[in-house]
């Protein structure tokens, strides 16, 4: 009979023991998550709010800007882009031609950038009539305002480290999120929501369901937009390039080229071919150039798809430079010789590395480009689960702070739970190191904090 009670109290004891390190490990996963939340709820609100409008930017486009963005159908032939150049800088009297956007389709608007001083203006022009339908300053135009504010762009170049500090504990949030969701015997709160708005645990359910219904989505669009990052998507173009799944060096051996990056030139170069050499045009004397026009035939008979930009040489080895930015499986680049219009360079989209392929997929579909109506739609929904993820998780904390303080869940007892899982988010951060260093300025002052409060109630 002793042995039975002895066997009962230990199997007793280890249960209790194993309920207390599951407790502990909660506690220190609930920490991490509120500490998440805390750092990047307000952007990833904003982030969703923005990225939202830009997924329907054609759709926008013809409606709202459908003044300058569309034109009547077609009675005659459309005219070359030299003259609607020529009508474009008519417009902006001192502004120099920089780039032309073919119309993307029969009733589509034709647009030229050019420079004036250091703004660049947009003219919107009838490819049929040469008529001038709006000017623009680019910094104004309503999109690029929103890819600012998207990017924080307007806060300065190093603002965008927040970006990728916030995507880095996205990631982590949804892990965090998804262990505290884990089912632990509890009626609701799983896929069901219990009670009222007017209780905590309504607010808390329904955070859940949503972060178990959107916690893929949140994770994919904080995986897709780090490449566009100040650091970590640098770094890993980088990487991409060196190993040989990113930019088709081979297409650029044997060339002259210059050290002006294709980014500089094209504002639809992509992620992958940003950062990519222009090459020079070797014909230079040989021939007086073949002009903006004989440059759109070459690429109509290379079978470019309409909607290109294309830039306009600058100085005598400039060249005449393509690139078709949407639809991710016939984006292209095509650099030509200003004065041959010899293709030196022409890239399509298989010639990339898988790696950079990869990516550019990720990217399209984070901008809702790659499926029609269906990706658009869920990448909205994504976008209106994390706000509404945001807003409950904001109302939560709302509920449950003590009056005057900040309502921090508090620490596990079990220090080697805190320390296994505060481990575990480290190594995180080592793959992400902004959101790394962000994370052990929070552990710093988490443990300050720890060390004030014993101290004063001591």
């Amino acid at each position: 009979m002793s042995i039975s009670l002895q066997g009962s109290t230990r199997s007793f004891r280890a249960a209790a023991a194993a309920r207390t390190s599951r407790d502990a490990v909660y506690r220190a996963v609930w920490r991490w998550h509120f500490y998440a939340g805390l750092a990047c709820l307000p952007f990833l609100i904003s982030l969703s709010a923005t990225g939202a409008l830009y997924l329907f930017q054609p759709e926008i486009n013809a409606t709202a800007f459908a003044y300058r963005t569309r034109v009547a159908a077609p009675s005659t032939a459309p005219l070359g882009p030299d003259r609607l150049i020529f009508n474009a800088a008519q417009a902006v009297p001192g502004g120099t031609p920089v780039a032309y956007t073919d119309p993307a389709d029969a009733t589509a608007s034709a647009m030229v950038t050019l420079a004036d001083g250091a703004r660049r203006i947009l003219v919107y022009l009838d490819p049929y009539t040469g008529s001038v339908l709006d000017r623009v300053d680019r910094d104004g135009e309503f999109f690029m305002v929103l890819r600012r504010l998207h990017s924080l762009a307007y806060f300065g170049p190093w603002a965008n480290a927040v970006i990728e500090i916030v995507a880095g504990f996205a990631i982590i949030l949804v892990a965090t999120g998804l262990y505290l969701w884990w089912p632990r015997g509890q009626d609701g709160g799983v896929v069901t929501i219990r009670g009222t708005p007017q209780r905590r645990v309504w607010w808390r359910d329904l955070h859940a369901v949503t972060g178990l219904a959107a916690g893929g989505g949140l994770f994919f669009l904080a995986l897709t937009g780090l490449p566009w990052s100040i650091w970590w998507g640098d770094q890993f173009r980088a990487w991409t390039n060196a190993a040989g799944l990113g930019q088709p060096a081979a297409l650029w051996a044997g060339k002259p080229v210059s050290n002006v990056p294709l980014g500089e030139m094209l504002t639809t170069a992509g992620w992958t071919l940003q950062d990519a050499p222009v090459p020079k045009s070797e014909g230079a004397g040989s021939a007086p150039g073949i002009g903006i026009d004989g440059a759109a035939a070459i690429l109509a008979r290379l079978g470019m798809p309409r909607g290109y930009e294309l830039s306009l040489p600058v100085g005598p080895t400039g060249v005449f430079a393509a690139a078709y930015p949407r639809d991710v499986n016939r984006q292209r680049m095509i650099s030509l010789d200003q004065y041959t219009g010899k293709a030196l360079v022409d890239v399509h989209f298989a010639d990339i590395g898988p790696v950079a392929r990869a990516v550019q997929y990720g990217i399209g579909i984070h901008k809702g480009e790659h499926w029609g109506r269906v990706n658009q739609l869920a990448m909205l929904a994504f976008c209106l689960a994390t706000i509404l993820l945001a807003v409950t998780a904001g109302t939560m904390w709302w509920k449950r702070r003590p009056a005057g303080r900040l309502g921090v869940p508090p620490p596990p007892r079990d220090r080697r739970a805190a320390a296994t899982v505060t481990g575990i988010v480290l190594g995180l951060g080592v793959l992400f190191p902004l959101t790394g260093l962000a994370i052990l300025i929070m552990l710093g002052f988490d443990l300050a904090a720890g060390r004030t409060f014993r101290t004063r109630t001591a």
